[in-house]
């Protein structure tokens, strides 16, 4: 039976894959670990404290638990990297080290870890960006991401781990609020749509990026986990496209469900970074190799993003 750990599982991605991994492989195996011990429970099952930065008490873990699988989240998102970059260097290259070591000393074979859209840059083709294209990022959260790809797929060739990874899009979901990346608004705008009915934006009104409804990102993660090694041609990370979309879209879609709602914009740093991202991405090659493909749109991502968010609401009023 496969003994899973993941890492900076109180984030946005974690809280939804942990359920889907404690779905698939019973909760008893699946052992759940971020920095810090949440307020509560929701996982049930088993909870860790560990700091990735803290190789002995990985390796400890790796020995109680007998680790075969590692799905290593714990990083510093985009923006907030910006404001922190020696931080988000520590956390996101000696955090993976540390997980690539302790798995190499133990044994451990199959690690997921998370790539971005940030590893490209303003000379990347914009439209359909390509698997393999230029890769100069100008945020160092993409710098820390591309070192992390080389850096798995350096590990994977000397030492035959098995890493695979994802460069997601932004990640838009319901059941937690994202921590500090550039593409926040799309899950921020929802909110404030049932909250006050209206949204100032920090991004500008044309700004086109490529997202992912959170159901979409956790079952790519898991067909590439799933999948035979013999099939995959990527060793660093796949690109994968969810839907393009403004927040001028995001604002038309949601008025077909609340008619008033406004935004305004105020375009910050983030912006720029948004600038330097693609419009949208190829991912042919996953869809050849492992059959990806997108299941929601943005009228599907409003549609039901607004339906559990007012399930939440009433939850929030009974309570």
């Amino acid at each position: 039976m496969e003994k899973i750990l993941i890492t900076g599982a109180l984030g946005q991605l974690g809280t939804e894959l942990v359920p889907a991994l404690q779905k698939k492989y019973g909760a008893e195996n699946i052992i759940v670990t971020d920095i810090h011990r949440p307020e509560s429970n929701d996982f049930g099952g088993i909870f860790e404290v560990l700091d990735v930065l803290d190789k002995s008490a990985l390796l400890s873990l790796h020995k109680k638990y007998k680790i075969t699988q590692i799905y290593h989240l714990a990083a510093v998102l985009s923006a907030k990297a910006e404001s922190t970059p020696a931080l988000a260097w520590h956390i996101n290259m000696d955090g993976l080290m540390n997980v690539l070591e302790a798995a190499h000393e133990q044994g451990i074979k199959k690690i997921y870890w998370p790539s971005s859209i940030g590893v490209f840059g303003p000379d990347t083709p914009k439209d359909n960006t390509p698997q393999n294209t230029f890769k100069n990022p100008n945020t160092i959260y993409g710098v820390t991401k591309v070192a992390g790809e080389k850096l798995c797929a350096y590990y994977n060739e000397k030492f035959g781990l098995d890493i695979r990874s994802l460069r997601y899009p932004g990640l838009i979901g319901y059941k937690a609020m994202p921590g500090g990346g550039t593409t926040d608004y799309a899950v921020e705008i929802y909110h404030e749509a049932l909250k006050s009915g209206s949204y100032t934006c920090p991004l500008s009104e044309n700004a086109m990026l490529p997202m992912m409804y959170m159901p979409d990102a956790v079952r790519a993660t898991l067909e590439l986990m799933e999948v035979d090694r013999e099939r995959l041609t990527v060793n660093s990370s796949y690109n994968v496209a969810g839907v393009s979309f403004t927040p001028d879209m995001v604002a038309e879609s949601i008025r077909k469900i609340i008619p008033g709602f406004t935004i305004t914009y105020k375009p910050d740093f983030r912006d720029t970074i948004a600038a330097s991202w693609p419009n949208s991405i190829d991912d042919s090659v996953a869809r050849r190799d492992w059959n990806w493909k997108v299941a929601y749109h943005l009228d599907d991502i409003t549609k039901d993003m607004i339906s559990h968010l007012r399930e939440i609401q009433r939850a929030e009023k009974v309570m």
